[in-house]
């Protein structure tokens, strides 16, 4: 079966004119454009021959898919709409695409544009290539609407993309790291272990001992872990960054009335919970009004 192409649409309160210069001039498209590094306009021999061009994707690890793409039409209807074809692919064998094809087009509304593509591409390596792109085709469609949203709050805000980037990123960094904080101190010391100092810590505060001690522990670890997860799927972090500020100030003050003794260990309570709360304080200041793919609509209209 057949993938469906790749489809992408974003409002921009641009003017056309503005937006097409801020795609097709190379140096401005690979600044917000994620799925490329670089982008190489090639001379022409005339001004109607289709615009040849390079470019670079750097996929880490210090491996880099270097590849070609021709423009190959421009057409303006009556009405201002702009489009861009384009025919794009490379020979080499670290990219999973051979080959593929798509437009760009600029359609002007009441408040500016709106900016839409639609592309699809050739897999290599035959039915292990088409397994790989059941992956690989969210992806693509996840980095290109991200994309359009960064340049979409560049033209509308200023404010550049590498700033973007560098907060989106900041910020899922420390999705993952609070995912794993709560997950692990759920599951390893409460679940899995049931230390000691747990259970001390809650007969401290609550004078409660025993098997119900340790039941609630558990319960507790269990509430840790559901916490973790929460952040990978709530969308609003900026509002999990707040809630911790409150937390970990209360976690390192319970701690310490409930065993005075513990500031005085290595990785105590009040390095521990002062760590995590200089970088919930970091996150809570990165994550206003983040780009992100969700603003695009992914599905053209029937």
């Amino acid at each position: 079966m057949k993938n469906k192409p790749i489809y992408v649409e974003i409002p921009i309160k641009a003017k056309v004119n503005e937006v097409w210069r801020m795609t097709q001039t190379p140096e401005l498209h690979e600044q917000w454009d994620l799925r490329f590094s670089s982008i190489t306009y090639l001379p022409k021999k005339t001004e109607d021959e289709p615009q040849s061009f390079l470019y670079e994707t750097k996929i880490g690890f210090g491996f880099t898919v270097s590849g070609w793409g021709r423009s190959v039409g421009t057409h303006n209807k009556n009405d201002g709409t702009k489009t861009s074809s384009l025919h794009f692919g490379t020979e080499q064998k670290i990219s999973p695409i051979k080959e593929g094809k798509g437009y760009w087009q600029y359609i002007p509304t009441e408040n500016g544009t709106t900016f839409l593509t639609q592309y699809d591409y050739e897999m290599r390596n035959g039915l292990f290539g088409r397994f790989i792109d059941f992956f690989f085709r969210p992806i693509m469609g996840w980095g290109t609407a991200l994309s359009f949203d960064v340049l979409k709050r560049w033209l509308e805000t200023g404010e550049q993309p590498r700033t973007q980037y560098i907060r989106f990123f900041s910020n899922s960094f420390l999705t993952f790291l609070f995912f794993f904080v709560w997950l692990y101190h759920g599951l390893i010391p409460k679940i899995v272990a049931t230390h000691p100092v747990e259970l001390s810590l809650l007969t401290s505060i609550t004078s409660l001992d025993g098997g119900f001690a340790v039941n609630l522990v558990k319960v507790i670890g269990m509430m840790e872990i559901i916490f973790g997860f929460v952040w990978l799927f709530y969308r609003r972090k900026r509002y999990l960054f707040a809630l911790q500020l409150i937390v970990f100030p209360i976690f390192m003050i319970t701690t310490i009335l409930a065993d005075s003794s513990l500031w005085l260990h290595s990785f105590n309570p009040i390095t521990f919970n002062l760590s995590l709360w200089f970088l919930s304080l970091i996150g809570f200041l990165l994550a206003k009004d983040l780009p992100t793919s969700t603003n695009c609509k992914r599905t053209r209209k029937v």
